[in-house]
């Protein structure tokens, strides 16, 4: 199969022909009709992070069953999925009370040390970053990380539900817990956060601020229902949110990751009010906080990953919430691509006007 490799850290992105192994146990091959371009892929090919080398990147993907494990139980040859980069066994504790990102034993979806690679090339194992590495036209991956969508929703738009929609929108429901009333604000309008944006109006909040440096973006971000933007490029955001919230905002959203925008984020919030970093642009960042403004404020600070969304529950959700009319994924699509142009791809992501790339052609 054909599929986009990176050989070692800072290398490009080459496709090459790579052999993806027979489905075993509850394991499942999926044809990837759509793959979404992630920051976290890039961050992941151009620093250490501990990944093995070669890679198989990508953790967006939309697609059919096309054949699945003699344990498999959740899916049948021809099911609609979309791939999720949470691994969990669905049977400890964590588990159970529906914590799936506190899965006590996340490397059960794996294969055991020592086992035939699930992808290869040339003889050598390929890894699958977050165990799913759909940079290629096919994936095998452990049922626990898919989830049957319905057929009506188009590839393009069913594979962002797997990260950036259940990113942007979990984090406003399931870690800040938005109520009607609430002032709202979005550090950051790509893809992930114009999602929040939109789960934010979804959840009845009075005002949402969103912050960016780019005035195409922050256009794009009323679209998405921002009652209120600031160009962080021409002004103090932190005295522009001020101003317009009076006492700061109830929940502030860092999607972006850099110090001094989480910095400015944590300056946004008001007393008793949570910042909530998603972002993670530069992964060696470093907040700086004095003990005894935390505490007098009484303000909150909260790492979130994947929204601390439950997939089997949140995706289906947001995919009924698109078929209804109440969430917008076509706007997210702004480019498509072919695998070959993913290398060049990149800088796509930081033109003004883009909020997702998505590979559709293998």
């Amino acid at each position: 199969m054909r599929a986009s490799v990176v050989e070692r850290v800072g290398a490009p992105f080459v496709t090459v022909e790579a052999d993806l192994d027979r489905a075993i146990g509850r394991e499942v091959v999926v044809d990837v009709r759509a793959s979404g371009l992630c920051h976290s892929d890039l961050t992941m090919a151009q620093h250490d992070v501990g990944q093995p080398m070669p890679v198989l990147l990508g953790h967006e993907i939309a697609g059919v069953v096309v054949e699945t494990g003699p344990d498999a139980r959740s899916f049948a040859v021809g099911d609609h999925v979309v791939g999720c980069l949470i691994p969990y066994c669905g049977e400890c504790t964590a588990c159970r009370a529906d914590r799936v990102l506190q899965c006590e034993r996340p490397w059960a979806t794996m294969r055991e040390r020592g086992a035939v690679a699930r992808v290869t090339l040339d003889g050598r194992p390929i890894t699958q970053a977050f165990g799913l590495g759909g940079f290629a036209e096919r994936v095998l991956v452990h049922e626990n990380q898919l989830v049957g969508v319905p057929a009506e929703v188009p590839f393009a738009q069913a594979c962002v539900l797997g990260c950036s929609v259940i990113t942007g929108a979990g984090t406003v429901v399931n870690a800040a817990r938005v109520k009607e009333g609430e002032i709202v604000v979005v550090v950051g309008a790509g893809g992930v956060g114009l999602n929040a944006i939109a789960a934010a109006r979804r959840a009845g909040a009075d005002r949402v601020i969103a912050v960016d440096i780019s005035a195409d973006k922050l256009a794009m971000a009323t679209r998405f229902g921002a009652t209120d933007v600031v160009d962080s490029s021409s002004s103090d955001p932190v005295d522009a949110v001020r101003g317009i919230s009076r006492r700061g905002a109830h929940a502030v959203l860092d999607f972006v990751g850099l110090g001094q925008v989480s910095a400015q984020s944590l300056s946004m919030t008001r007393t008793g009010g949570g910042l909530y970093l998603v972002g993670i642009l530069d992964p060696e960042a470093v907040l700086p906080i004095r003990t005894y403004d935390l505490v007098n404020s009484r303000t909150h600070i909260q790492g979130v990953a994947m929204g601390d969304s439950v997939p089997r529950r949140d995706i289906p959700a947001l995919a009924h919430l698109y078929l209804d009319g109440r969430l917008d994924l076509d706007a997210l699509i702004t480019r498509r691509i072919a695998l070959d142009e993913l290398d060049g791809a990149w800088a796509i992501l930081r033109e003004p006007d883009v909020a997702r790339v998505v590979i559709t052609s293998f």
